[in-house]
């Protein structure tokens, strides 16, 4: 299972040189990492993904707190967030298929931010799974280059679930 960690440190060269050698002495992977200012000035948050058992992340939470300049860590997996990636996608788009791809970049709500003769450059925000679905429907027409920024999230001050409702939701529609 894939966990999200969100992680407070103070804002200080090495933290995330620690972090990151702390998971390669204990052979972990982080497969998605962001990192930036926080709400206090001085504070940063990292994001990361790390897959992992519940004992495994509870291990790394404890051997984390044991760094220098760890504030706070979050496993936040199972508590109703908003997550978000950011991608920018270089893609193909000869003339003859230029128009379905601007149908797919509509539909998904992207933006073409650069455009020449052959390519496209789309900018796509969203959850990793619009993220992911995008860039499978535009892979047909060969994809380039891809930029993509690690996941970043945020509990919901609601605790409303919005996953759990979209899943509720498209069951009953399924059913009808």
């Amino acid at each position: 299972m894939k966990h999200t960690l969100s992680v407070l440190v103070e804002d200080e060269s090495g933290v995330l040189s620690r972090i990151a050698g702390l998971f390669a002495r204990r052979g972990f992977n982080i497969e998605s990492l962001a990192v930036g200012p926080a709400e206090q000035p001085g504070i940063s948050r990292i994001t990361m993904v790390v897959p992992g058992d519940h004992r495994t992340i509870e291990q790394l939470t404890k051997q984390l707190y044991k760094l220098v300049n760890i504030l706070k860590v979050y496993d936040v997996t199972n508590i109703p967030s908003v997550e978000r990636e950011l991608m920018l996608l270089k893609i193909h788009a000869s003339k003859e298929y230029r128009s379905d791809i601007l149908d797919i970049v509509h539909i998904f709500r992207a933006r073409i931010v650069d455009i020449s003769k052959t390519f496209l450059i789309l900018e796509v925000t969203g959850d990793p799974g619009k993220i992911v679905a995008i860039e499978q429907l535009l892979s047909q027409y060969g994809i380039v280059e891809i930029a993509r920024t690690g996941k970043i999230s945020l509990t919901r001050s609601s605790n409303v679930n919005t996953e759990l409702l979209r899943k509720t939701l498209e069951v009953k529609q399924y059913n009808s």
